[in-house]
């Protein structure tokens, strides 16, 4: 682990997304105490709130603490403590997504699922898989079993799909994964069957640009797909991912939508409400939110 600027700089250098899943299994293990966790919470309700940030959906993935003997009861606690603490120093409400990588879903995923059932942190409201798309083929069905027993559940389904694979793993994130949004989804604009489904479902898809640039999923900026999936009719979020991997905020995304793909004020608040919208919030919280956004004089 570098210890100068310049070397954690080109630490977060990612040179393709393999190399990016190295640096977060790294990064994580820094995380040894429940404390670890509950501060990280509150630094990342600090930075959301600065940014106007009410009410976030924030993915967590237990494996790495679990992975070094933490008892799930005691990372739960530790995640409902920052998040308490959060809404009480800066009235940011925190919803939690348990996530577990795909491509060690043999070992992650009824795990995650575990620890989501049985010690559930304070503001549960789903699931999702993350890491590497190429390298689930052989987990598919524990994969589907574990989705499958989360809806039946009451929790909420939101996987990864089309980042770094094609339109096939977002096909089966809805067909077979019972997804209710899409992480990313990138990819899907290679298939027009694919995008008249979402299109015609408003199937929402939560889209990082500076993330799919970072881990060489996309070229560039200029070249990211949002622009084309929004005029596609698809509906779209725009999210940060993880804004201390990808030197990125909430705020910085926006500026990029507009400054770099062309969004207007007015679709800018349009992406915005689309986040609400996307939501798992109770409908009433959404309405005071979207009734907020709609106050915001444009230029």
């Amino acid at each position: 682990m570098p210890t100068t600027e310049e070397g954690l700089r080109e630490f977060y250098v990612f040179s393709d997304f393999p190399h990016f899943l190295d640096v977060y299994r790294v990064v994580s293990r820094l995380l040894s105490e429940p404390e670890d966790i509950a501060d990280l919470v509150r630094g990342i309700g600090r930075d959301l709130a600065a940014q106007g940030v009410r009410y976030v959906e924030l993915q967590v993935a237990p494996y790495p603490f679990q992975g070094s003997g933490m008892p799930d009861a005691v990372i739960s606690e530790a995640l409902s403590v920052g998040a308490r603490d959060v809404l009480a120093r800066h009235g940011v409400r925190i919803g939690y997504i348990v996530d577990f990588p795909g491509h060690d879903a043999g070992q992650e995923a009824r795990r995650a699922l575990r620890f989501a059932l049985d010690s559930p942190p304070d503001g549960l409201i789903g699931v999702g898989i993350g890491g590497d798309e190429a390298r689930r083929a052989p987990y598919r069905d524990v994969i589907r079993d574990v989705f499958e027993a989360a809806h039946l559940a009451g929790l909420r389904c939101v996987p990864h799909a089309g980042e770094t694979t094609g339109p096939d793993t977002v096909w089966e994130a809805v067909n077979f994964l019972r997804a209710e949004r899409i992480g990313h989804g990138i990819r899907s604009l290679e298939d027009p069957s694919l995008v008249s489904y979402l299109a015609e479902r408003q199937l929402p898809v939560d889209v990082s640009p500076t993330s799919n640039v970072c881990t060489r999923c996309v070229p560039s900026i200029a070249e990211h797909p949002l622009r084309r999936m929004a005029d596609a009719g698809l509906f779209v979020t725009l999210n940060s991912d993880d804004p201390p991997m990808f030197g990125t905020s909430l705020n910085n995304e926006y500026l990029v939508a507009g400054r770099d793909l062309g969004f207007s004020p007015a679709e800018l608040a349009g992406l915005a409400a689309n986040g609400v919208r996307a939501s798992f919030l109770d409908q009433p919280a959404k309405e005071a939110l979207l009734a907020e956004i709609a106050a915001v004089p444009l230029p």
